[in-house]
């Protein structure tokens, strides 16, 4: 979380700087102009990544076409380890976190070992790496895990890798290993602590972009019971509806695709909003935050001279003579507030008025 225990807003620069690092500067300016905590790239060797005979997806084929393969269409969008230095450099220039996700071992280690990131994200895709889950969680570093594509089942095995590698027990790591982990993690309150503080599952469907029908934002839910953890939501979504949604529904982290212009060429333009939508994205998020406040129920400070007004107090409904038993007929409830409750008037029925009253005066709170 951020230090305010903000909503953490990861703008998810990606891939669209199409392979220019002069581009991907731009779209760090975008971001922190926006005021966005986090931006977040893709770190990747694509020859570590993806075999040459790999299809593309169907998003992928409609964006960038048949002809080229996955891995051709990759390469091209590849920036070296000196490109991320200048990246995460300029983050720091603009106050804005560098974030990347990685791909592959190599990867991993170029993140942790040589650039200053203060997390790691795990993109859908990599929810079965088991290898590099193990690698990510060695480093020790807060772990952001994408559940896109994912069942409870699939979840729940990559937790147990990414708690295998947190206890560090010198146990050889094997598919049992890492349930035991799991269940370990699970029996004790520790375990459960020492996973929260490590990670957040975000909700995601991998759709670019995704159908509104498709999200089940209820789905956060089920990751909070299931899991206990800190639940957030990584959107692929047109427009700024549904993360701002998702916050509303108790989102700690969102994620959200942008780009300079969402008619450039490449796979995830289409799919992200373009600056100004960025902007009232966050804007919308951090109001939507404001409003949700705190869970307890009671008159607030604005709320105060509003309630005198607008609530009611016992009244005269017409003149009453000194002695006269009150009635139904004799007593009403009016504005202003601050009276005698309408909840007393069957108390002080049939009760001789202990002096005159002209009608709309106040009930008197000694009458009984």
């Amino acid at each position: 979380m951020t230090t305010t225990d903000q909503v953490l807003i990861i703008a998810e620069a990606g891939v669209n700087h199409n392979g220019s690092v002069n581009m991907a500067l731009r779209l760090i300016d975008v971001a922190a102009e926006a005021g966005v905590d986090v931006v977040k790239f893709q770190t990747f060797n694509t020859s570590k990544v993806i075999a040459r005979h790999a299809p593309k997806a169907q998003y992928q084929r409609e964006t960038c076409g048949a002809d080229e393969s996955q891995f051709d269409m990759v390469r091209k969008l590849e920036l070296d380890a000196a490109a991320f230095h200048r990246l995460a450099e300029h983050c720091a220039t603009r106050r804005v976190e560098f974030l990347s996700t990685p791909f592959d071992l190599d990867s991993l280690d170029l993140l942790v070992r040589e650039l200053p990131v203060r997390r790691l994200k795990i993109p859908s895709g990599e929810i079965t790496n088991a290898p590099l889950l193990l690698q990510a969680a060695r480093s020790r570093l807060p772990l952001i895990m994408s559940t896109g594509m994912a069942t409870l089942g699939d979840i729940e095995e990559a937790l147990g890798v990414i708690a295998f590698g947190l206890a560090e027990t010198g146990v050889a790591p094997s598919r049992a290993a890492f349930a035991e982990a799991y269940a370990e993690a699970y029996r004790t309150s520790e375990g459960r602590a020492r996973l929260a503080a490590h990670v957040t599952l975000l909700h995601c469907t991998s759709e670019y972009p995704a159908l509104l029908h498709e999200v089940n934002l209820r789905a956060m839910a089920t990751l909070d019971q299931a899991f206990g953890l800190p639940v957030g939501y990584s959107d692929h979504t047109e427009g700024i509806t549904v993360p701002v949604a998702a916050v509303a529904l108790g989102a700690r982290v969102i994620e959200k695709h942008y780009t300079l212009d969402r008619t450039l060429p490449g796979p995830d333009h289409r799919a992200s909003l373009e600056p100004t939508e960025l902007k009232a994205m966050v804007t919308a998020i951090r109001a939507t935050e404001q409003a949700l406040g705190c869970p307890a129920k009671g008159p607030q400070p604005g709320e105060i001279d509003t309630r005198r007004v607008a609530r009611k107090s016992l009244v005269a409904a017409c003149a009453i003579p000194a002695g006269t038993p009150f009635t139904l007929d004799t007593l009403t409830a009016k504005r202003p507030g601050g009276g005698r409750s309408p909840f007393d008037i069957w108390s002080v029925l049939g009760q001789p008025a202990s002096r005159a009253y002209e009608m709309d005066e106040a009930i008197d709170v000694s009458e009984s």
